[in-house]
């Protein structure tokens, strides 16, 4: 799934955590059917275009997520798109490791948590991102990426 990053081209990590690994068969009429290697070959393809590379990657293990947050850091990406999925409610280490990097974090959300049940009204990662994008299924990786080209 992940690119190979090139030397002349800026990275920008996409980081996908618990479950995301069953998009397209877990709760489609919520997620959607495309899966995470669908939405990672439409990232890579814009990100050609872009002049972007793309590396994405998921794990069911916060503390994987917060390494890979540092080692965007260390890298110097051009950004971070994060889903973090449940631990966006219930992670204040992960929190911690957004607010500590100087990468810009954008947070996504395949659906809008607002419109879902109230636990997941609250994100401990919105205050330390640097926007958010939710409720527009897989698009929203493609308008994060739109927005990490930008800045």
């Amino acid at each position: 799934m992940a690119a190979k990053a090139s030397a002349r081209r800026a990275v920008v990590f996409v980081l996908n955590g618990p479950n995301l690994n069953l998009l397209g068969t877990r709760e489609p009429e919520i997620y959607g059917t495309d899966t995470l290697d669908d939405i990672a070959a439409r990232l890579e393809d814009r990100g050609r275009a872009l002049k972007l590379d793309i590396d994405m990657r998921q794990s069911n293990h916060e503390g994987h997520l917060i390494d890979w947050l540092h080692e965007a850091a260390s890298r110097k990406a051009q950004a971070v798109i994060l889903n973090a999925g449940a631990y966006t409610h219930t992670s204040v280490a992960l929190r911690d490791a957004v607010k500590a990097i100087a990468v810009p974090v954008i947070e996504v959300h395949l659906s809008n948590p607002h419109a879902r049940e109230r636990f997941r009204h609250h994100s401990h990662i919105a205050p330390v991102a640097r926007g958010t994008i939710a409720g527009f299924g897989g698009d929203g990786y493609m308008l994060a990426l739109e927005a990490a080209a930008r800045l």
